[in-house]
């Protein structure tokens, strides 16, 4: 069951879903609009290793907007902070951002309960783009969890992205045992 707009709010008056900074005007229907951050990142490497650590090279979107490129992977971060407590948040891109020919997720589409971050995309376009800082990018959907939780995300030890930051993560694989 997806939540509402009227469930969205009533679980952040209870503090079960938190989104910093909250503007009311953002509220779907049953969604919640997140922003494009000034901050985006690119692999250093053109081959990436799933076993190493592969850094990222930081851009910072100038008020002039920033033309992203196809064939590049573009690590961007909401400006939202989220913090879901009692459902498990969905990240999709606006419709508008798809008509644009851009993706916003490869395949993090969803977080898990007890996600408490900004949220990392992973952006890649089929023609040159120019994106802006502020721009709305996704929305989350909350959908509702039936029965209790043993395992929150943000209490697990081997968690990987739970570190709080306004910056976006590059991938973490490389600390996964295989």
């Amino acid at each position: 069951m997806i939540l509402s707009d009227k469930k969205i709010l009533e679980s952040i008056d209870k503090k079960e879903i938190v989104i910093e900074p909250f503007d009311r005007s953002c509220l779907g229907t049953n969604s919640y609009d997140v922003h494009l951050s000034k901050h985006l990142a690119v692999y250093e490497s053109n081959e990436l290793d799933a076993k190493k650590h592969n850094t990222i090279r930081e851009i910072i979107i100038p008020e002039e907007g920033y033309v992203i490129q196809p064939g590049t992977l573009y690590l961007g971060v909401t400006e939202e902070y989220t913090e879901t407590h009692n459902s498990v948040p969905f990240l999709e891109g606006k419709s508008s951002i798809g008509r644009l020919g851009i993706d916003i997720h490869a395949t993090a589409g969803k977080g898990d309960v007890g996600f408490c971050n900004t949220w990392t995309l992973e952006i890649s376009c089929v023609q040159p783009v120019r994106i802006y800082s502020g721009m709305p990018i996704g929305q989350l959907i909350y959908f509702m969890v039936e029965g209790n939780i043993e395992n929150f995300y943000n209490k697990k030890p081997n968690a990987k992205y739970n570190t709080r930051t306004t910056k976006p993560v590059e991938s973490m694989m490389w600390k996964n045992k295989f």
